[in-house]
């Protein structure tokens, strides 16, 4: 048998997420191009796909926010450092989605970048903010990453907390620019030219729904249209395989309505995207780390699932999504936050709560959204070399 080859590699959380991180010139040849290689590799490296659900046999840690690996490199674009690639690793099925981004590892993909030396040290401070100008390869959108930095190395340690991460670190700013879709599988922000729509589901029913490209593609509905309070937790719907499957078809219908699939066969190999979230106007609840969070802290309760499972905190892309259609007066995100105009909202999320700002205007009667901004931090947890066997590189 052949033995195992170690490639460098970096274990590191951004956000509510961690994945293993890559420089592209890293990589064996055959997978420093898109394709089965470059999959293979990624699914070993996790683990995956793995029938027991648990990536004993892998880095990854068997939750949607933890089956995931980056490639970074220096940027062939103009005004731009880096070009990051992401794929979202499938956790029991034979596949990897490249749909769409991670807004948690951009975090991490801008301090990456300076640990990585892919940054031209000329722009990097002796202390102060380095900006990192980030080409997101999945979506072709820019991401600024505002990146702390002490005698000319990143500052990871700091006293910003975010719910979903037990430890503080330093705060990293994020600027999503432009987050809407104007690509060819989405068509503009609205895909279907409304706010709202009514969206009927087989099997399921019909209610209102806000479809929204931004950040992400995602589909919003109202939790009390669905038989939900917006306060539930993780095990409250993750528990229950009828409820999944009932998600997934709504998730089904949001995906044909959006035309990011042309037949439901397809959602099969697009589990990243669309995201479905369930939106309410603010109550109290019990957070899932035992925090209190009162109605008159947030604005609206939002949970969202991901890769079929309801989240444990909030992706990042999706709490772009959400941060701009609550600048977009009309839709349910917005009427669930009080309806009007406002240009920053706080939603409450299983693991607590999150405050994304969105700069929303009208031009010729289209909605535009200039960018999105939010906070979140990034810690490296390890870094070194990652071992696959050889006959994983075997075509």
């Amino acid at each position: 048998m052949k033995q195992q080859v170690r490639i460098p590699a970096t274990y590191i959380r951004g956000g509510t997420s961690k994945g293993v991180f890559f420089r592209l010139a890293d990589l064996p040849e055959s997978c420093q191009v898109p394709g089965r290689a470059r999959d293979k590799l990624f699914q070993r490296v996790i683990g995956s796909p793995d029938p027991y659900s648990a990536h004993i046999d892998g880095m990854g840690g068997a939750t949607s926010s933890t089956s995931k690996c980056v490639i970074l490199s220096k940027s062939s674009r103009p005004e731009h450092d880096v070009d990051y690639l992401y794929g979202q690793v499938s956790i029991d099925t034979d596949f990897v989605d490249w749909s769409g981004n991670c807004g948690n590892l951009s975090t991490a993909a801008g301090a990456f970048a300076i640990h990585a030396g892919l940054v031209d040290p000329s722009r990097i401070p002796d202390n102060g903010t380095c900006v990192v100008r980030i080409w997101q390869a999945n979506i072709q959108k820019t991401i600024i990453a505002h990146v702390p930095i002490t005698n000319g190395q990143v500052q990871e340690t700091g006293d910003f907390e975010l719910d979903g991460v037990t430890f503080p670190a330093a705060e990293i700013v994020l600027e999503f620019m432009d987050p809407s879709d104007d690509g060819d599988d989405g068509g503009a922000m609205f895909p279907t030219g409304n706010l709202v729509d009514t969206l009927d589901v087989p099997g399921v029913g019909s209610f209102p729904a806000t479809m929204i490209s931004a950040g992400i593609p995602t589909v919003f509905v109202n939790a009390a249209d669905i038989g939900y309070q917006g306060t539930e937790l993780r095990e409250d719907i993750n528990n229950d395989p009828a409820q999944l499957e009932r998600f997934e078809k709504i998730r089904v219908a949001g995906a044909l309505r959006m035309g990011l699939i042309k037949t439901p066969e397809e959602a099969l190999k697009r589990q990243h995207t669309p995201k479905i979230a369930f939106v309410s106007p603010p109550k109290s609840y019990t957070a899932s780390s035992g925090k209190a969070i009162d109605a008159a802290d947030v604005d609206l309760l939002v949970r969202a699932l991901s890769m079929g499972k309801l989240h444990h905190a909030m992706m990042g892309t999706c709490a772009v999504a959400i941060g701009t259609a609550a600048a977009i007066p009309g839709t349910l995100v917005n009427l669930a936050a009080g309806g009007g105009e406002r240009e920053a909202v706080r939603f409450g999320h299983p693991s607590g709560t999150l405050r994304v700002g969105a700069e929303a205007k009208q031009v010729d009667g289209q909605w535009q959204v200039t960018k999105a901004v939010m906070s979140r931090s990034a810690r490296i947890l390890m870094e070194g070399w990652v071992r696959v066997p050889a006959a994983t590189l075997d075509n």
